[in-house]
């Protein structure tokens, strides 16, 4: 279901770069609402009987890619390595081959589903926004959701959010529609439908829509990356939400 205020009447051409749904194994669906915890929640391992029960079902790809992400969330994509994640999931190298020939082909399935994650994140917290009347003042706590959400993912999970910007340079990167949540779209496509409603209702000229990702992406993202792996991490909650709003802030004032 897509964000009803951020539907982008086409999806956009341009991706993160390095920007599918998360299969039945590991589904972050089953999390209560709200905003996502700042304790890691750690996915349990199938039991053997369930393992053996995916597998006759034709979903051993789907469990090595959960495999991978339970590694990925604790130690970031640097712990995604094929032999521990086969025997993670219970399954010699030679019944993964077909799947996974090399540690790169699966390392970069695992980050495409953490994008996944991080885009199902955004659509949760936008899909949490009261209903307005005013279209112009929801198209703004929408654009402002995505930024929050996505502040959020990094500082609740560290280990997937390096994971989703972790695709190795030698390998392709992750395209536009790739790393999709629900709605389909990415995180760089949910940020654009939202610029997209913001031009909608008038609240963004359309000369200056344009590109206008950018800026709200790369100021987004720089705080992120200071919290979880710069000289802010560690911040106590008051001068964290200080530090969000001010960002937030200056991304709205400057659009």
């Amino acid at each position: 279901m897509r964000p009803p205020s951020c539907r982008p009447k086409t999806r956009s051409s341009r991706g993160p770069g390095s920007f599918r749904s998360v299969d039945a194994v590991y589904d972050p669906r089953r999390e209560g609402g709200g905003r996502p915890p700042l304790e890691p929640q750690v996915t349990p391992t199938l039991s053997g009987k369930e393992r053996r029960d995916t597998y006759h079902h034709g979903n051993l790809r789907e469990e090595l890619i959960a495999a991978g992400m339970r590694l990925a969330q604790v130690g970031g994509p640097e712990a995604v390595v094929l032999r521990e994640v086969n025997r993670a999931a219970g399954v010699s190298h030679s019944a993964a081959y077909r799947h996974f020939p090399d540690r790169d082909s699966l390392l970069w399935a695992v980050c495409e589903r953490a994008m996944s994650e991080l885009a199902r994140r955004m659509e949760k917290r936008m899909a949490e926004l009261p209903p307005r009347r005013d279209r112009k003042r929801h198209a703004w706590e929408a654009l402002e959701a995505t930024g929050q959400a996505y502040i959020e993912f990094a500082l609740a999970e560290p280990g997937w959010f390096r994971t989703a910007f972790g695709v190795p340079l030698e390998l392709r990167p992750i395209a536009p529609g790739e790393g999709s949540g629900d709605s389909g779209l990415d995180p760089f496509q949910l940020l654009a439908g939202c610029l997209d409603e913001l031009v909608a209702t008038g609240a963004l000229p359309s000369e200056r829509r344009r590109g206008a990702e950018i800026g709200p992406w790369a100021a987004v993202h720089g705080l992120a990356t200071l919290l979880v792996d710069g000289p802010l991490r560690g911040t106590g909650p008051k001068e964290l939400a200080l530090q969000v709003r001010t960002v937030l802030g200056m991304v709205m004032h400057g659009l």
